[in-house]
């Protein structure tokens, strides 16, 4: 009897997988890191109003002292977290759940960065016992959630060399993997580069790909048992093995002025999207064995051209706002355009228990809007203004977390439960 209990002990911990722990459990169910815990879009949130009154949900509470800047949120169990331009720099902060007051702050760098509009751009990653962060000027921290403590720090440029294709500086949000930290430095000595979480050691960097650094986010795939990480250039979407930052596949994809949106991978299926008249494109990855694969174009074209406010893969579909001002549906292994919206502007997008939170960009109305994820038609089922406007572009991308909707504009948090009274 003892034999069996322990034989069936051994195979449980054989089954999870390496560098697990029981906080990283718990934070891939919480908006932990940039557009969720699997990075994309998707919050695990159930139970939300299917339908929103009149003046929208409500409000539990407006805090301020955030600075300035683009950050959106993410949260772990005890706090909320994001970057600001404070007067003096560039600060990581840790924000109390309850009522978005500062509990702790630490300083990234300096402030500023694009001198029309500055600010940090990133959103913080947390796995409940790390904060990794970079800031607008290439500055990569890492820190204990519970104080803001230092633990290491990197500089994309001093250290490696790095370079963003245009001028709005970093504003990519790092990854979290287990043990491992990537971000894209966008070095001649490699576009990415990998660290241990808890020390900052370098495990590796790219040096079989070495674009510039555009403003996407790289996301995590495992394609053909294989762990790797997808990155998007102005050149290039290629995948980089995890393990020891090789270039597995990699695809011409020429993008324009600011390649933004991070790619989406479901089922060995890649899609990727950016604006300037650039387009979307689908790619099939096909293992070859070995650890080699084979990235095939599926479709090119411009029924999907997403500036910044990045697609959201529902299903067999993807649904994001074109550069036209229409949020679309698409096909996702066809690219088929299967409706398009009234014309609303540009603006960014969240998904939550059946439905889209679109959230416009347009620093004058501040329309957030609950839409149906449904390929039939274009479906609205609420929509409100946003108060206290700071007259800036509102870029911050909606966050979806316990329940609750967190919308950044510079300064101020708005907080809102979906679930109703």
């Amino acid at each position: 009897m003892k034999f069996r209990i322990w034989a069936a002990a051994a195979l449980l911990l054989a089954l999870v997988p390496a560098g697990y722990s029981e906080s990283q459990d718990k934070a891939a169910t919480l908006w932990n890191q940039w557009r969720g815990p699997n990075r994309d879009g998707h919050s695990p949130d159930t139970g939300l109003l299917k339908q929103w009154p009149a003046a929208g949900p409500d409000l539990d509470w407006k805090a301020r002292g955030m600075g300035g800047g683009y950050s959106s949120i993410s949260a772990s169990e005890k706090r909320l977290f994001t970057l600001g331009d404070l007067s003096d720099g560039c600060y990581l902060l840790a924000l109390s759940p309850t009522d978005g007051k500062v509990v702790w702050k630490t300083k990234i760098g300096t402030a500023g960065g694009h001198k029309n509009f500055p600010g940090p751009r990133g959103t913080p990653s947390t796995d409940g016992k790390v904060v990794v962060a970079l800031g607008q000027e290439g500055d990569l921290v890492c820190v204990d959630e519970s104080n803001g403590k230092e633990r290491w720090r990197k500089n994309l440029q001093s250290g490696f060399g790095g370079r963003v294709m245009s001028q709005w500086r970093w504003s990519e949000s790092p990854l979290i993997d287990g043990t491992t930290v990537a971000c894209t430095p966008g070095s001649s000595q490699g576009t990415v580069v990998a660290f241990d979480k808890d020390s900052g050691r370098q495990l590796w960097i790219s040096s079989g790909l070495k674009d510039m650094a555009a403003y996407s986010s790289l996301v995590a795939a495992d394609i053909g048992g294989v762990r790797q990480y997808i990155v998007l250039t102005d050149k290039s979407v290629a995948g980089i093995g995890a393990k020891d930052g090789k270039v597995l596949w990699r695809a011409d994809r020429v993008g324009e002025t600011a390649v933004c949106p991070t790619p989406i991978c479901s089922d060995g299926f890649v899609f990727v999207t950016s604006g300037y008249k650039a387009g979307c494109n689908g790619f099939a990855i096909a293992s070859e064995g070995g650890g080699k694969f084979r990235a095939n174009q599926a479709y090119a074209g411009k029924q999907m051209v997403n500036h910044h406010g990045g697609v959201i893969l529902v299903g067999n579909h993807v649904y994001g706002v074109d550069d036209g001002g229409s949020l679309k549906c698409l096909e996702f292994k066809t690219g088929r355009e299967v409706w398009a919206s009234p014309r609303m502007g540009k603006g960014s997008l969240a998904y939550a228990d059946g439905h889209l939170i679109y959230r416009s960009e347009n620093q004058r109305a501040g329309t957030i809007v609950l839409v149906e994820a449904t390929p039939d038609s274009y479906k609205e089922n609420g929509k409100f203004n946003q108060p206290d406007l700071s007259g800036q572009a509102t870029w911050p991308h909606p966050s979806i977390s316990g329940g609750k909707l967190y919308i950044r504009d510079q300064d101020v948090l708005l907080c809102y439960n979906l679930k109703g009274k």
